[in-house]
């Protein structure tokens, strides 16, 4: 969609926090950012027209240098940790105030009005100002675009100001470094400076989310993908980076609602967003059909290079960052639900690459596990991924989505607990990693063998078969499924060495045990009896 000029008003520039002394570009389309980003000097096309930009020295985010203002109404709300740092309110004002000296000289801005929440009812409006013309591209793509019409009277809930030039004085401002993203509740105003990396927008918006809608609206939100079938019955899928949550969402029997943000009201679930904000590593037109299309005009492609002499991106270069990213319009994916709005779900998939090889291929959950492994958000890097990691490396990450979280991990699970029980969902734990031994002795379970056993959980396959309980873990294991080899549902009955199964079952319970500690005592007792049973 493309956006006729409108000018803003005088009295909207000083609501943003900006000098009407700006020549403001409002509401720009993807083409006219791409072209200006292009004539700046800041970004070049690919071989299919996809702006290529470099997002500086920072190519992801910096969950350290992520505050929230601690004022009256965060301070006994917000779950302070390691992620959520608190910052004074008089620092807040200060770097407001410097910034928009810093912007109010520039001769250009780019500003849009945009919105999150796809779902009317809970839906909130936001005005992004940023420094660059491939910043608001990102904005574009990635929040819900209002119509042409709303414009006049958009009634701004929430500000993002960011300047990836302006860089703050740790020793003045409350800062850890140069970088920073504040989030003011009180003020409802995000400032992200320092940082040229895209996402800190895209998940400050989350932050926002995953504190205000649960907390005010009773709505769950998560950090998830989800889809939906042809009888509208929907599926959420939690997951790290590496589990699959993109690649088993990606259904072309299924509607897809979104990749990675999603809320459960009491009718619906909904997407955040209104576009795909996707890792490029290792991308082919083979694995990931969609998001390799996707890479056209109006897409923004993020800390790449190309082949030598060619404008042909090489996605399997890592030189700038293992976290090389496409952001697109949700309209770019042939099988998006439009609006995206799905109805109440029937199944929850939790995908975890288990390095280990302990965990079983597909599991079913009692409502006591499923908020104990909600809570817990594992998964298992393996050798190789990072420097100095020469064995399998246990990940935690509380609700799949620790660094967003507001709020303390066990108000989140209770909300899940309490819907997944309303609705009777089924909640499947689903390992997309080893079995037959640990990672460099065992086998990758095959993608055909995991996505056989979603369709199996979908189609209701799994609903009267016989179940084997895990010694360790209390899941139910089928003992039969459609389409899967008998032999590989068990996971002790894959290793030669079941006495080495054994004890590295143990070995990874205690390591679940060990991260629940700092969550026991913000949880109920169903939840800690699902623990695991050395």
């Amino acid at each position: 969609m493309s956006f006729p000029i409108i000018q803003m008003k005088p009295e909207h520039l000083l609501q943003a926090g900006l000098s009407a002394n700006n020549s403001i570009h409002y509401q720009l389309s993807a083409a006219e950012l791409t072209e200006q980003t292009l004539s700046r000097g800041e970004g070049s096309l690919n071989d299919t027209g996809a702006l290529c930009i470099n997002t500086g020295e920072f190519t992801g985010r910096s969950p350290q240098d992520k505050y929230i203002v601690k004022d009256i109404i965060t301070e006994h709300t917000v779950n302070w940790n390691n992620f959520n740092n608190p910052i004074d309110e008089k620092h807040f004002h200060d770097l407001r105030k410097k910034m928009s000296d810093y912007l109010a000289e520039k001769n250009e801005l780019w500003v849009r009005d945009c919105y999150a929440c796809a779902d009317p009812q809970y839906r909130i409006n936001i005005r992004v100002v940023n420094e660059h013309p491939w910043s608001n591209l990102f904005c574009l793509n990635m929040f819900l675009r209002p119509e042409v019409k709303e414009l006049d009277d958009f009634k701004v809930d929430w500000h993002i100001i960011q300047a990836p030039g302006f860089k703050a004085d740790p020793l003045v401002d409350g800062t850890r470094q140069q970088n920073f993203a504040i989030v003011s509740f009180k003020h409802k105003t995000i400032l992200i400076g320092g940082t040229g990396y895209t996402g800190e927008m895209k998940k400050g918006i989350f932050t926002i989310l995953n504190y205000l809608l649960p907390k005010e609206q009773n709505v769950l939100s998560m950090h998830c993908s989800a889809n939906m079938g042809a009888e509208g019955d929907v599926a959420i899928f939690f997951g790290l980076s590496g589990t699959g949550k993109t690649t088993l969402s990606a259904d072309p029997a299924r509607k897809l609602i979104g990749d990675d943000e999603h809320g459960w009201a009491k009718k619906s679930v909904f997407n955040f967003e209104g576009g795909c904000y996707a890792k490029c590593i290792d991308l082919s037109r083979d694995k990931e059909p969609e998001i390799y299309n996707a890479i056209r005009p109006g897409a923004l492609v993020e800390n790449i290079l190309f082949t030598e002499g060619t404008k042909q991106i090489n996605f399997a270069d890592k030189s700038i960052t293992e976290n090389t990213r496409v952001s697109y319009p949700l309209d770019y994916i042939s099988n998006a639900l439009e609006p995206s709005i799905g109805g109440l779900p029937k199944n929850i998939f939790f995908l975890t690459c288990d390095a280990y090889g302990v965990l079983p291929p597909i599991s079913k959950l009692s409502p006591g596990q499923a908020m104990y492994q909600f809570i817990s958000g594992y998964t298992a890097r393996v050798a190789g991924t990072e420097a100095g990691v020469t064995e399998p490396k246990a990940t935690f990450s509380a609700c799949f989505g620790a660094p967003f979280l507001p709020l303390h991990p066990g108000h989140y699970a209770k909300m899940l607990g309490e819907k997944m029980k309303a609705h009777q969902v089924n909640v499947w734990m689903i390992n997309t990693g080893w079995i037959g031994g640990p990672y460099g002795v065992g086998n990758r379970i095959k993608l055909s063998y995991t996505r056989a056993m979603i369709a199996a959980a979908l189609n209701g396959a799994l609903d009267n078969v016989d179940y084997d309980v895990h010694p360790v873990f209390g899941v139910l294991m089928p003992k039969r499924c459609p389409d899967v080899p008998v032999n590989i549902l068990h996971p002790r009955f894959t290793w030669e060495d079941r006495a080495a199964y054994d004890a590295m079952a143990k070995q990874l319970a205690e390591l679940f045990i060990k991260n629940f500690e700092k969550y026991a005592a913000g949880v109920s007792s169903e939840i800690l009896k699902a623990a695991p049973k050395i």
